[in-house]
């Protein structure tokens, strides 16, 4: 699969895309449990505005006061799932991926995190957290048909338990799936700050 072709980009659907770009970022929170490597993911609480019930990463647009995107990335992780940005150790960052409707260019910023065993999700924003390993993700790409803003489509997408990941947030995985096959395992292991 190749992540610059795959999921399609939306971006010229009825041509209805947004006039302006946002710059946003997301943090890629990675950690390995017996040995096999999860990915944290957000479930977005199905009234909100935007993005409303889909499988996300944690993470949004640039705030002033956010000197660098990776700033932004740790500071919304925090925000959204109670991430302690000490405790994450940066491995890297993902090409961007735009979103269709709302005009974010996301900057995705990996992260070893160690496992934990609670998280604290900002209710206003997040339905629950989500723990998945990599393989299962993975395993579950196929095309499926999405309904949005009274528009149906079929596009590639993972499928886990019954929940659909796609869009942005399925693009930034097949670019992690293209780097691991590329370069190999991600090293996980996170520093003496982020072990605490």
């Amino acid at each position: 699969m190749s992540a610059s072709t795959w999921p399609p980009d939306a971006s010229g659907v009825a041509g209805r895309g947004p006039a302006r770009e946002v710059p946003a970022a997301v943090l890629v929170p990675l950690f390995e449990r017996s040995g096999e490597p999860y990915v944290v993911l957000t479930l977005r609480r199905a009234d909100l505005r935007r993005h409303a019930g889909e499988i996300a990463f944690p993470g949004g647009r640039r705030d002033a006061e956010d000197r660098t995107l990776t700033d932004t990335a740790l500071r919304e992780a925090h925000e959204e799932i109670g991430l302690d940005p000490a405790a994450v150790t940066l491995i890297g960052e993902l090409p961007s991926v735009s979103t269709f409707a709302t005009g974010y260019v996301i900057s995705p910023v990996l992260g070893a995190i160690g496992e934990r065993t609670e998280w604290r999700p900002a209710e206003a924003e997040v339905a629950a957290v989500l723990e998945l390993p990599l393989a299962t993700i993975r395993a579950g790409l196929g095309p499926v048909e999405i309904e949005r803003r009274g528009m149906r489509f079929r596009t590639d997408a993972f499928t886990v338990d019954g929940q659909i990941i796609w869009g942005a947030t399925a693009r930034i995985l097949g670019y992690l799936f293209e780097r691991i096959d590329e370069d190999g395992p991600l090293d996980l292991s996170v520093g003496p700050a982020a072990a605490s």
